[in-house]
């Protein structure tokens, strides 16, 4: 009877052990870097698959959360002196081009191009994750040729556009089929939270999205008012 009662108790306790072990899929601050391609005006004109509005709130979820969680990032630009323009503020307003040093390209694709390949396996992640403007161009190619080099690959695609929805998820649809993990900038933020009992975070979490999660974002605001005790 005590034999069946130690091993009744020791198979809970695996139980909950095993279940308190995240899955190896899911994103955590310290298991992949963070790249941002070619946030900038001239990409965003003709981007027509999601408002300017709400791409740029999406971005800077994105942004804010790597910032907050110390995530390994890389902001890459194409012809920015000369004709693409700067970053997103939103995308300044955490990595400021003075501190972080954007990596400029004449390449589409951002694997491609030396410093910039240099610059995002350098940060030692085999998982990556990525964010950009076009997405048939410019996230296609670094997607496809990191997948190629054995790199696990995220694609945030409310933090991505194109010129029309159908490029945007056809190319979405291409990425997926080759490997790739489709997500979304709050999920990308929630993700690295993952439990409000951290406290480190917690406040930076909900001050990013009282902020630039919307909807969200005046609930959580609301909440604070007129919840107090």
């Amino acid at each position: 009877m005590k034999k069946s009662i130690l091993s009744f108790v020791l198979g809970v306790v695996t139980f909950v052990a095993i279940a308190q072990n995240p899955g190896p899929e899911l994103l955590d601050p310290t298991n992949h870097s963070l790249l941002l391609i070619d946030h900038e005006g001239q990409m965003a004109f003709a981007t027509h698959s999601i408002s300017a509005t709400e791409l740029r709130s999406n971005v800077a979820l994105v942004a804010g959360a790597s910032k907050i969680f110390n995530v390994p990032t890389v902001v890459t630009t194409v012809a920015e002196k000369s004709f693409s323009g700067p970053v997103f503020p939103e995308i300044q307003e955490f990595y400021p081009e003075s501190t972080s040093g954007y990596i400029d390209r004449t390449t589409m694709n951002t694997w491609e191009d030396v410093n910039a390949h240099k610059a995002i396996t350098g940060k030692g992640k085999k998982k990556i994750v990525m964010a950009g403007l076009w997405t048939s161009v410019c996230i296609v190619g670094p997607v496809l040729s990191a997948i190629d080099e054995g790199y696990d690959i995220y694609v945030i695609t409310d933090a991505s556009g194109d010129v029309t929805k159908e490029a945007h998820d056809q190319a979405v649809t291409r990425m997926v089929q080759a490997g790739a993990k489709p997500m979304t900038s709050l999920q990308y933020l929630l993700e690295l939270q993952r439990d409000w009992a951290r406290q480190e975070t917690y406040q930076a979490v909900n001050d990013l999205v009282v902020k630039y999660g919307g909807a969200y974002g005046i609930g959580v605001q609301y909440a604070r008012e007129m919840l107090k005790k």
